[in-house]
């Protein structure tokens, strides 16, 4: 599991004294050992530092959900898009500034 995720995954917990949800940018992940994330958590509205230790498991990919009819998955199953696919596209976007001019090689 990425850094990245176990960041994500902190901002959906709020601060205990005051009640504000943490930002990704206040996580820093400390370690991982043996299946437990070890976080540093900062409150943005009251500065409170909380140290986090979580265990996060990963869960085998849910079955894809299609209105397919099973002729039709047999036709197109070797093009269907796929979570690594999408996790890709993701991953391209965080970085993407917009410019397709470029992206395409037509300055």
């Amino acid at each position: 599991m990425e850094e990245k995720l176990i960041k994500k995954l902190m901002t959906s917990l709020k601060c205990d004294s005051c009640g504000h949800p943490f930002e990704v940018y206040n996580v820093d992940v400390l370690g991982y050992y043996e299946g437990l994330w070890f976080t540093k958590v900062i409150c943005s509205a009251c500065h409170t530092q909380c140290l986090v230790a979580a265990v996060v498991k990963e869960e085998r990919a849910p079955e894809a959900v299609t209105d397919l009819t099973e002729a039709e998955l047999v036709k197109f199953g070797n093009n269907m898009v796929g979570v690594d696919d999408l996790l890709d596209m993701h991953h391209f976007l965080e970085g993407f500034n917009g410019d397709f001019s470029r992206l395409f090689g037509q300055n």
